[in-house]
C-alpha cells in the first residue's frame, strides 16, 4: 500500500481519511465524495491461483473505539464488469474486507462483499435495480456486519465475519478491474457509534 496522504475530512463524520492505493482523484463536495478508479484497478486475491492485485484508489480513516455502523449511498458508473464502489475495511495487505455495488458479468449491479485472509472469498449477493444502493459496515465487538438497502431505511443481511485483530482501517474504495475507469460516488454518508441488537431484522 502507497503511503498516506495529506488528511481529508468529509463533512459529519468524526473521522480523518488519507488516500491510499492506485493515483486516483478523488472529489468531495459538500457530502458527496467522488472517488475515480483508473484502469485496472482492484484489492483482490484470486483464491485459486493466490494472484494479487491492491491497487484500487481509496481513503481510509482509523477505526474509532466500540461498535458503530458507516453507511452510505453509493452510486457507480460502472461500464465493465466488476467496476465498483465499496465500502473497504483494511488491516494490511493480506488481510481486508469490502461490500461492493458492482456490474456482473451480465451487465446488471449487484452487491458483492470480499473477506481476504491471505486469499480473498469472493460473494455475490442480489442484484440492484437501478444504479445506487445504500452499503453499511458495523462492528460488533470483534466481528463486522455487511449489510445493503434499497432505500436507506430496511436493511438486507449480507454476512457476518471475524477480522483480523489488529485495528483495521476503514473508508471507501472505487475499482475497475478489467476496464478502463469508474467512478463511484458516496452520498448521504453517516457515522453512528451504536451497537446493531439484530442483524437479521432489517433494523
Amino acid at each position: 500500500m502507497t503511503a498516506p496522504d495529506r488528511a481529508i475530512e468529509l463533512p459529519s463524520l468524526p473521522l480523518a481519511f488519507h488516500r491510499t492505493g492506485a493515483a486516483g482523484e478523488h472529489r468531495v463536495d459538500g457530502a458527496s465524495l467522488a472517488i475515480t478508479a483508473p484502469a485496472r484497478t482492484d484489492w483482490f486475491v484470486d483464491p485459486t491461483s493466490g494472484a494479487a492485485v491492491r491497487n484500487a484508489p481509496a481513503l481510509l480513516a482509523a477505526v474509532p473505539a466500540g461498535d458503530f455502523t458507516l453507511a452510505a449511498r453509493v452510486t457507480a458508473a460502472a461500464r465493465s464488469r466488476f467496476d465498483a464502489g465499496c465500502l473497504f475495511l483494511y488491516a494490511d495487505d493480506n488481510n481486508w474486507a469490502k461490500l461492493c455495488l458492482e456490474q456482473s458479468p451480465g451487465g446488471s449491479l449487484m452487491i458483492v462483499s470480499v473477506v481476504t485472509r491471505g486469499r480473498s472469498d469472493d460473494c455475490n449477493s442480489e442484484p440492484v435495480a437501478g444504479r445506487s444502493a445504500w452499503l453499511r459496515v458495523a462492528r460488533i465487538d470483534e466481528s463486522y456486519a455487511f449489510h445493503a438497502s434499497a432505500d436507506g431505511r430496511r436493511w438486507r443481511f449480507v454476512r457476518l465475519f471475524a477480522f483480523a485483530r489488529e485495528e483495521p482501517r476503514l473508508g471507501f474504495e472505487a475499482q475497475s478491474p478489467v476496464g478502463e475507469g469508474c467512478v463511484a460516488t458516496f452520498e448521504e454518508i453517516s457515522f453512528d457509534a451504536r451497537r446493531l441488537t439484530d442483524l437479521r431484522d432489517g433494523s
